[in-house]
């Protein structure tokens, strides 16, 4: 639609799996060494994995347009089977009759097919994509093809291509002599955000116009973002943003144009689903409202706590003057007590005196002498010697 506008020779970024538009990454450049190694060297096993969308299809038909020397292949790409089916794709695969076939006569002509192609000095390859879905017992029967062998050699490659649930279900126990028998294993990691621009121009430039537009660089985040790296992704969200741009007839893809598009395709639901984690170092534009509100808030706080350092030491040396005024204070009213208390003693020990003085002088006056010593008495009680 947008084709003619931009002077593309083809669409750039279209969902099926296109071998001429391959781009190889750090992980996608070591996979392909590591499967073509395998193919080359006639490894038993070998395993692929990667996220949905991380190009897995688009690398092994990669490796499949190869011409290896004397290659045999067959190919599996529906694998919510029974064991006979399986094995009735596989062989149907290599061009071999099942009709009315049990699984025993479907495995001895699988086995006469593949002694025949060793005669012949060919090597048959077999294929098994989205191998997730093969439970643990599928994936035993797939081992046990890999004990068809002559004498000498293995006579059938067996590529496992899946999702990173298919390492969980090889962990299993039951397994075990599966994951012995792999001899090549790798597995396709998200597009960094260079990676993602470098994604993205080599498509379009495969497409026939590789400055048909301009992404802004924080068009670029924004599609790293809401793509997490994930090549299939990154196809969705750029052929909407050409789109956009071919409506809108201009050449430039903003950060403003990619939100609409998001918002309009409701990306992160859609693709992710609700609660999806971002990896670690990816941005995540769909948040970037709380990273903003979360902004304003670490700004906020740290206005109060510039404010809390120039108020605080102010708010300290009060309390401390104010502290330092109330000892004043105590120290002179308990000094002023203490004179108090001094004054009534002086004038207690007064009393005493007279009070003795009037003692000595009731001498042979019985009820004087009496009231004397009862005076002597109360001032002893309130704590005053003589």
């Amino acid at each position: 639609m947008y084709e003619e506008f931009f002077s593309f020779t083809r669409k750039p970024f279209e969902l099926v799996p296109d071998p001429d538009f391959i781009f190889l990454s750090r992980s996608h450049k070591k996979a392909v060494t590591y499967l073509d190694y395998g193919i080359r060297e006639r490894a038993g096993f070998l395993l692929l994995t990667g996220d949905v969308g991380s190009g897995k299809t688009t690398l092994i038909r990669d490796l499949i347009g190869k011409k290896y020397e004397r290659v045999v292949l067959a190919k599996v790409f529906n694998t919510r089977v029974s064991v006979e089916q399986l094995l009735a794709m596989i062989n149907d695969d290599f061009g071999l009759d099942v009709s009315g076939k049990d699984k025993v006569a479907l495995i001895r002509d699988l086995n006469d097919f593949l002694l025949e192609q060793y005669a012949k000095g060919n090597a048959p390859i077999l294929v098994i994509d989205e191998a997730q879905n093969l439970d643990a017992e599928l994936l035993e029967e797939v081992r046990l093809l890999s004990n068809l062998e002559s004498s000498h050699n293995k006579l059938l490659q067996i590529v496992l291509v899946g999702q990173p649930e298919l390492r969980d279900t090889m962990a299993g126990p039951e397994l075990m002599q599966l994951r012995q028998r792999i001899s090549v294993s790798c597995h396709l990691t998200a597009l960094s955000r260079d990676e993602t621009t470098a994604y993205i121009m080599h498509r379009m430039e495969v497409a026939g116009n590789r400055e048909a537009v301009v992404f802004t660089e924080e068009a670029l985040d924004l599609v790293h973002g809401f793509s997490r790296g994930i090549p299939r992704l990154v196809n969705i969200i750029c052929d909407f943003l050409l789109l956009a741009a071919f409506a809108d007839e201009v050449r430039t893809v903003t950060a403003a144009m990619t939100h609409e598009v998001a918002d309009d395709l409701d990306f992160e639901r859609t693709y992710w689903g609700v609660g999806f984690p971002a990896p670690v170092g990816a941005p995540d534009p769909v948040n970037e409202a709380g990273g903003e509100t979360l902004a304003r808030v670490e700004g906020r706080l740290e206005v109060i706590e510039e404010d809390l350092g120039e108020r605080l030491p102010r708010a300290l040396k009060s309390f401390e003057e104010a502290m330092q005024r109330m000892h004043g204070e105590f120290s002179r009213r308990i000094e002023s007590n203490e004179k108090k208390v001094t004054g009534i003693a002086e004038q207690l020990e007064t009393v005493s005196y007279a009070i003795e003085s009037l003692v000595l002088s009731s001498a042979g006056r019985p009820a004087a002498a009496s009231f004397a010593r009862r005076l002597m008495d109360g001032v002893s009680n309130i704590g005053v010697k003589k």
